[in-house]
């Protein structure tokens, strides 16, 4: 199973909070250009998969990514959670995802929460972002490609507390049903994944 969605990493001002006597003045960079990451991150060992862009993200980035995540898991039924962004919730990419295998999980409307690389996002800027100063684009996005894919292993403990699937969600009244079949759907799909033992799944 696997979490996916978009961020959009600007290069500007990614401002931090400090407690001091004195004020701090940082620099910033003047532009708005943009680093694009569409992800699926898997649920079980947060293994990250990415398509990454200056430009924009469309159905065909969702697509490309769908490729790398069947070839992979070619022996186990997979699974992708997503938004309804317009450009996810197709027909293009509906019948790409069903002709290759992959079956599509859609969240709850406006339920951000329940989708786990969220918090990976959240993570990322405060890591490599949030109070840091980039003078050009390309240490800007090698920042953030090197702490996605974390070679030296700095991020595994806290990735391993944070992205946890039983974090506590906090839904409004009139969305409890939703989330409640969202839920059910989501147990259902990994017990599919589970059926077959994996080291994953015996972890």
């Amino acid at each position: 199973m696997f979490f996916l969605d978009a961020a959009h990493f600007v290069l500007g001002a990614w401002l931090g909070y400090l407690w001091c006597l004195t004020r701090i003045l940082l620099p910033t960079p003047s532009g708005r250009q943009r680093f694009n990451v569409l992800g699926a991150l898997h649920a079980i060992t947060h293994e990250i998969l990415t398509v990454t862009t200056d430009t924009y993200i469309n159905s065909q980035s969702v697509v490309e990514l769908f490729t790398p995540l069947a070839a992979r898991f070619t022996d186990l039924p997979i699974t992708v959670v997503l938004d309804n962004a317009r450009y996810q919730r197709n027909h293009f990419v509906m019948a790409e995802a069903e002709r290759i295998g992959i079956t599509l999980l859609w969240l709850p409307t406006y339920s951000p929460n329940l989708n786990l690389i969220e918090w990976l996002w959240k993570f990322v800027k405060a890591e490599c972002l949030h109070g840091r100063y980039y003078a050009t684009f390309a240490p800007f996005q090698q920042a953030i490609i090197d702490c996605l894919q974390d070679p030296e292993g700095r991020h595994k403990a806290k990735l391993a507390t944070l992205l946890t699937l039983h974090r506590r969600m906090r839904v409004s009244a009139r969305r409890v049903l939703g989330v409640y079949f969202f839920r059910r759907r989501l147990i259902d799909a990994l017990l599919s994944a589970c059926a077959r033992p994996t080291p994953s799944c015996k972890e």
